[in-house]
């Protein structure tokens, strides 16, 4: 593979796949719940596709999508349960575990944040995750408040840690978070951080390479060795501002988003600077073979 360090793709959708059942509020939590061996079986998927790194499902372990009580009660065990299926399905395998630290209070929703309740909530995902994992994944990342938090959970933490924002879809130029702070304070903030690699994702494809380019510069400015990464989603025309958000229904998927098509945008990624790449939501094992073949050439 060279320089290119592969991601998994989104879970979600390869839950369904493998058998599982994919509604909401639960959303990928379902499956844990009620057929963990479909978490299994899609994590292997990924790994047989050619994945380097798979993520924990432990996406939707938070209050906002499995309940308060449910959360208090079960929350810890599920996280360890999920966890350890991703472990068992990189075993005998040169396949890295990220550890899952996912968006607390509902995905592109930074005025949710409530940073009272975040480390109380941070804590119980961490320590139920960490025998388990080889890196910690902050993912889908809306707002600087949002990272600070989990960074200050993780601080002190000796493994590798990836932080990953999601953008907003219509603002290719001048990309920003869903937050509206700019991709350049994001950047500049984590790379200061110490963070290991700087990400952007579930966000369309079109408005990363320029997310890309920024970062590498605020990285080289501030003198940071952090990698920069991208794994997007293929998502349908799904901008801010409309009147489903992103935790309100099963998005519909854009049909030109093919393994092939996913490729083509993966090039702009590396050409503008990133070494980490996968998937997000509806890039399923078929796309991260292709990216394989791709870069292992």
């Amino acid at each position: 593979m060279g320089k290119i360090t592969l991601l998994d793709g989104g879970i979600s959708r390869e839950l369904v796949v493998c058998g599982a059942e994919l509604t909401q509020p639960e959303w990928s939590a379902g499956a844990l719940i009620e057929t963990p061996e479909a978490v299994l079986a899609a994590h292997c998927n990924f790994v047989a596709a050619g994945a380097q790194v798979v993520t924990v499902n432990a996406y939707a372990l938070v209050p906002f999508h499995i309940g308060e009580a449910r959360f208090e009660s079960r929350g810890a065990d599920l996280a360890d349960q999920a966890a350890r299926l991703a472990r068992q399905a990189v075993e005998g395998r040169a396949v890295q575990v990220a550890g899952c630290i996912p968006p607390l209070f509902g995905s592109y929703e930074p005025q949710r944040f409530d940073a009272r309740r975040a480390p109380a909530m941070l804590d119980q995902l961490i320590t139920a995750q960490s025998p388990h994992v080889d890196l910690w994944l902050i993912e889908t990342t809306s707002s600087l408040e949002e990272a600070e938090a989990a960074l200050t959970a993780l601080r002190g933490e000796a493994r590798p840690v990836w932080l990953a924002f999601t953008l907003q879809d219509d603002a290719i130029d001048a990309p920003v978070l869903r937050s509206g702070e700019s991709v350049a304070a994001a950047a500049e903030y984590a790379a200061r951080a110490g963070v290991d690699a700087i990400l952007f994702n579930c966000s369309q494809p079109e408005v990363m390479a320029a997310a890309v380019s920024i970062t590498a510069r605020a990285i080289a400015a501030v003198g940071s060795s952090a990698e920069v990464g991208v794994y997007a989603n293929a998502f349908d025309d799904h901008k801010d501002g409309g009147d489903q958000g992103a935790n309100d229904q099963i998005t519909e998927l854009r049909p030109d988003m093919t393994p092939e098509a996913y490729l083509r945008w993966a090039d702009t990624w590396v050409a503008a600077g990133a070494t980490i790449i996968g998937g997000c939501c509806g890039i399923g094992p078929d796309h991260i073979a292709a990216l394989h073949d791709h870069f292992a050439e």
